[in-house]
């Protein structure tokens, strides 16, 4: 059966992907990219003085590079000229390059964390974030409008229609300057960082060249495959980083995704640091030791120890729906200290307003210099002040969509404790009198229940999850 392209290319939250030789497929990577070629060309807004640029980079996954190398044709084929990495490189070193080449816009050929045989088409804006709805959804009408345009590759190259430049030194140099690289030179901590077989590759080993940081990379080599795992930063596919933390004297666990955009850590012990920690932590240091004033950006289903650190300490806290395309809105219109999702993107201050989890791995270390201490004794004093808590997540599928949480806007109690909040702008939250809260979101093209939960006790989460678990068999 031939696949119309309209019906298969749909633009999630941070791209489109699909499963290579599936729906992602060259033909359909051939009309999306003649479709983004219009939108650069009729609706992206022109940089005066510059030609048409677009700045295109791919990952470690299988085909990445001829997939990147044919959206680049097909750019050239329309007229725009194309800026191509010479190598895989994390996303945010492209989307750094599409500012610092005066690009128009990005684009990625990656499918970040999800499993080996999936590829994706992510858009980066000229200011260097994710793309939102507003141009995706242009994109989308584009799909099947024009006839594919292309071009030799090899002579768009000869001719300097299509540039191919090495995107991640200026990268490197960046991240170099933006941490204080002098300070950690001299500091003696052990770290180990799971790269996951992504395109953060030996980058970090890069940047700590000639300090006395003992680092060790795990699985940084290139196997599209990803070792028969998926490349998400969660506890479930660190079982080697866990268990070596567990058996040695480590300072600070650190781990990326498969297009290092997202961050991870593991504690001396082996005990796995959740992104709402980590955002926490790093929201403390750059505020703390680094003297950066601002605002401090989590999603609804943040921790609540990122409240009261904020309310301690006179900080003005954000907070949004889940997504990162909300927090790098407000970091263009607002001064930020920082912004996270509680998957483990990172937007960081005077930075593109993108996602970065080798810099924000950096800053995890960077702390620890300052402190003196390793990150387990920075935790466990910053949750001595603030409060420890518990989060968990889970995936409810349902036998139907769910059009309505109604029902659960009017629950007055969860197993036993009055609601004293109701927040209902992104699924819904209920908000506990014993400092617990529990969120449920479903999703709008999937029969998934999506819950949250926090509070003061490990049990008493898994009980509010539980508790998501039968409330979902009655929506």
């Amino acid at each position: 059966m031939v696949q119309n392209p309209r019906d298969v290319i749909k633009f999630g939250t941070d791209g489109w992907r699909a499963i290579i030789a599936d729906t992602f497929t060259f033909e359909n990577l051939a009309v999306l990219a003649q479709a983004f070629s219009r939108w650069v060309k009729q609706d992206a807004a022109r940089i005066p003085g510059e030609p048409l640029r677009v700045a295109v980079g791919y990952d470690n996954r299988f085909l990445s590079r001829d997939f990147s190398r044919m959206v680049a044709s097909i750019l050239a084929a329309n007229g725009i000229e194309v800026v191509l990495s010479d190598a895989s490189l994390p996303t945010p070193a492209l989307s750094l390059a599409v500012c610092e080449t005066k690009s128009v816009a990005g684009v990625v050929i990656t499918a970040s964390h999800n499993p080996p045989e999936y590829n994706g088409f992510k858009i980066k804006t000229a200011q260097g974030g994710g793309a939102g709805r507003n141009i995706t959804d242009t994109v989308e009408s584009y799909i099947g409008t024009q006839d594919v345009r292309n071009t030799d590759f090899k002579k768009a190259t000869a001719d300097g229609q299509i540039r191919i430049l090495d995107l991640k030194s200026s990268y490197l140099k960046f991240i170099k300057h933006y941490v204080n690289l002098k300070k950690i030179k001299t500091a003696k901590f052990r770290v180990v960082q799971d790269v996951m077989h992504g395109s953060g590759g030996t980058l970090l080993a890069e940047v700590l060249k000639g300090s006395s940081i003992k680092l060790e990379l795990l699985r940084s080599d290139v196997n599209p495959g990803f070792g028969d795992s998926r490349p998400e930063p969660l506890p479930q596919y660190l079982g080697g980083l866990i268990a070596k933390m567990k058996k040695e004297k480590i300072d600070l666990g650190l781990v990326l995704d498969g297009d290092a955009d997202r961050v991870a850590a593991v504690l001396p012990g082996g005990e796995f640091l959740s992104p709402q920690k980590i955002l926490a932590l790093l929201a403390l240091h750059l505020w703390k030791n680094r003297g950066i004033r601002g605002g401090v950006i989590k999603t609804i289903c943040g921790t609540t120890m990122i409240d009261n650190m904020c309310k301690d300490n006179g900080i003005k806290l954000y907070e949004t729906p889940v997504g990162f395309k909300y927090i790098s809105d407000l970091m263009i219109k607002e001064q930020i200290i920082v912004g996270g999702e509680e998957a483990g993107g990172m937007g960081l201050p005077n930075y593109i307003p993108e996602r970065d989890g080798i810099l924000a791995g950096l800053l995890l270390l960077e702390m620890m210099v300052y402190e003196k201490k390793n990150i387990g004794k920075i935790l466990e004093e910053v949750e001595k002040k603030y409060g420890r808590y518990y989060y968990d997540k889970t995936s409810i599928h349902l036998k139907g969509v769910v059009k309505s949480l109604d029902a659960v806007k009017k629950l007055p109690e969860v197993l036993g404790k009055k609601v004293i909040a109701v927040k209902d702008y992104d699924g819904v939250k209920l908000e506990l009198a014993d400092d617990s809260w529990i969120m449920v979101r479903a999703s709008g093209t999937e029969p998934i229940l999506r819950a949250y939960a926090e509070s003061r006790s490990q049990k008493r989460t898994k009980d509010l999850l539980a508790y998501a678990l039968e409330l979902a068999k009655t929506l």
